[in-house]
């Protein structure tokens, strides 16, 4: 189970995320929808104890966040993500589960995978070794967007998680591609591993966490204006107001970056 309330990154330089609430059982699919430069990659990272947050409470499997973010660690995985855990694109998909493998064994102190685990994480994310271009073979380069997202998310299913994390779902994936990956993802959480995954646009069923990187009186204000009225606005004010807030976020965003990259 997840829970989250009020949570909330500020960094030196602006706001990141913030009032993050919501409460979600073991096994779900958490879609945390937003535009890029919202803070949303930064949430994930937070909620899988990757990054800590300065605002609020939050608690993944019993272990409250950020007094407990190595038992988080300890207990999620990570699909790519830039900057943190995104895939080498000059590595073949052979290597990339060769090497996880051996991290396994280096880090959890225990027996590596074997082939029939490999094979069950590979089955769960949908990817068929045979229907590559070079098969285990190909490059990571080689692989369409869609081939790189299932084997990152075989990756990240092989420790065995309760939580597994996966930035950018729907990142240059035409409409049939991001309906396989949210199916896909979809089957993951059934299976009993939670799902939290990043995307501009949440998908049907989805237990859905917005990212919220503008300040409140900002937020009121648009909702209370009309779609058409708010994208229309010539406003100096306004549109320096918006762009202060995505800088803000931003530059934050980095700071926590660099934090956790050193991490």
């Amino acid at each position: 189970m997840i829970t989250a309330e009020g949570y909330g990154l500020r960094g030196p330089r602006g706001r990141v995320f913030r009032d993050v609430s919501f409460s979600a059982p073991a096994g779900s699919l958490i879609a945390v929808e937003g535009p890029s430069g919202t803070g949303r990659t930064c949430l994930l990272l937070a909620l899988t104890g990757r990054m800590k947050a300065t605002e609020g409470r939050a608690e993944v499997c019993g272990h409250p966040l950020p007094k407990r973010m190595p038992a988080v660690r300890s207990i999620s995985a990570l699909g790519p993500v830039d900057g943190i855990s995104a895939l080498e694109p000059a590595l073949t998909v052979a290597e990339h589960l060769r090497e996880r493998v051996l991290l396994q064994r280096r880090f959890a102190a225990r027996a590596a995978r074997d082939r029939t685990d490999v094979a069950a994480a590979l089955k769960a994310a949908g990817l068929d070794l045979d229907s590559l271009v070079k098969g285990e073979r190909t490059a990571v380069r080689d692989l369409e967007r869609l081939e790189a997202l299932r084997l990152g998310v075989a990756l990240a299913l092989l420790p065995r998680p309760r939580v597994i994390g996966v930035d950018d779902v729907d990142h240059k994936l035409d409409e049939a591609d991001r309906e396989q990956a949210w199916a896909m993802l979809r089957s993951v959480a059934d299976a009993g591993t939670t799902v939290i995954g990043v995307c501009t646009q949440a998908p049907g069923g989805a237990l859905v966490v917005p990212a919220r990187p503008a300040a409140p009186a900002a937020r009121t204000a648009e909702s209370a204006e009309p779609a058409e009225s708010a994208a229309a606005t010539t406003d100096p004010t306004a549109v320096a107001t918006a762009a202060a807030t995505t800088d803000a976020t931003e530059d934050g965003a980095a700071d926590a970056y660099t934090e956790t990259r050193r991490a």
